[in-house]
């Protein structure tokens, strides 16, 4: 039987992670550092392109893997137009948006072109993205807001919330389109997906302000207080923004986005910063809740994964007032390299049939 090679580029705000599978083993993992004064030298993003495919290609070289062995090459997908889960080759159309970045620069923008870059110098591998956090599968009453000027979109941990829905499913034995999940990813944000017969069909956006406050994010707050502080005259829209979206949760609350720090401090004393981990675990509870109403009250299991999943005190005190609704299992971390192999392995087998981004 065929051993396929996989390359799988991660591009972050910092770093530039690297891996290559043989089938699902992992044969070689780098994480590459990149310095504040290394990216201050680029105006934009996409002007990282040629520094940050040079690293990836100077890494397969020092570890002895050539170009010509690879099967396909698999990049994080970026801000383009909100599209349907799944496998997508890169076309031009694809290369256009990752580089112009419609809907806002990213450094994940540049995983799809990395990887059609380095595909387009082997022996005919393909180059692909896979499930980024654009992925729109939203039912159409789940998009309405309560005024016309505005609508609900999605923005959340895509691949790894549909690679582990389909991590339970494989353990269940059954298939992920036969069943109904709610599964809540905890990292820097946090997303908590309905998903119906393999479909996200509601979800919140995890990167705009929107469900549960996170480490580094306000989650949904009082509309008429944000107006009000929005027009005060005392901050910028930059510095709203940042509220909500790098500088607000729980490092805003306690001064600290590291929630086992945290609960070391509670245990010690410290109320605020066990309240506010208590607010968090209290107001995923709810989202999750409000998914199981979007279900129907039909629900096989409750998923929980993402870095905080490590911690037994969240997981417990999630299950504690999720546990009637269906059974909680715990899946902790997120492993994106994985994923991303996982989906191109699917479309090298014939498993799956990548999309067409148009």
């Amino acid at each position: 039987m065929n051993v396929f090679r996989i390359l799988a580029v991660n591009p972050g705000s910092t770093s530039t992670k690297v891996s290559v599978f043989d089938d699902a083993s992992e044969i070689l993992s780098r994480t590459i550092r990149h310095s504040a004064d290394e990216l201050r030298a680029f105006s934009s993003v996409a002007e990282q392109f040629p520094f940050r495919r040079d690293l990836v290609l100077g890494a397969l070289d020092e570890a002895g893997i050539g170009l010509g062995s690879l099967s396909a090459v698999i990049g994080r997908g970026g801000l383009v137009k909100p599209i349907e889960s799944g496998v997508y080759e890169v076309n031009e159309a694809l290369r256009r948006d990752l580089l112009h970045a419609p809907q806002g620069e990213h450094a994940s923008n540049l995983g799809g072109l990395i990887a059609a870059d380095i595909a387009s110098r082997t022996a005919g591998a393909k180059a692909y993205i896979a499930d980024p956090v654009v992925v729109d599968e939203l039912d159409d009453v789940a998009r309405v807001a309560g005024h016309p000027l505005f609508r609900r979109t999605s923005v959340f941990h895509a691949l790894n919330q549909k690679a582990v829905a389909r991590t339970y499913a494989a353990r269940s034995g059954k298939a992920y389109a036969e069943l109904n999940l709610i599964v809540a990813h905890l990292g820097g944000g946090i997303s908590v997906g309905a998903h119906r017969a393999g479909r996200v069909v509601d979800v919140n956006n995890a990167l705009d302000g929107d469900g549960p406050l996170s480490p580094e994010r306000s989650g949904t707050l009082p509309a008429g207080q944000l107006a009000s502080l929005c027009f005060s005259g005392r901050y910028s829209e930059a510095e709203v923004r940042k509220m909500i979206c790098g500088a607000g949760g729980l490092v805003a609350l306690t001064g600290s986005n590291d929630v086992k720090n945290l609960l070391e401090r509670g245990a010690q004393g410290d109320t605020r910063a066990r309240m506010a981990v208590d607010a968090m675990v209290y107001q995923v509870a709810k989202a999750i809740g409000a998914m199981a109403a979007v279900l129907e009250g039909r629900v096989d299991a409750i998923l929980v994964t993402g870095g905080i999943a490590y911690s037994p005190v969240v997981c417990e005190g999630i299950r504690r007032r999720t546990g009637f609704i269906a059974p909680v299992e715990v899946i902790p971390g997120e492993d994106e390299m994985r994923a991303l192999a996982e989906n191109a392995l699917r479309v090298l087998r014939g498993e799956q049939t990548p999309r067409i981004y148009v």
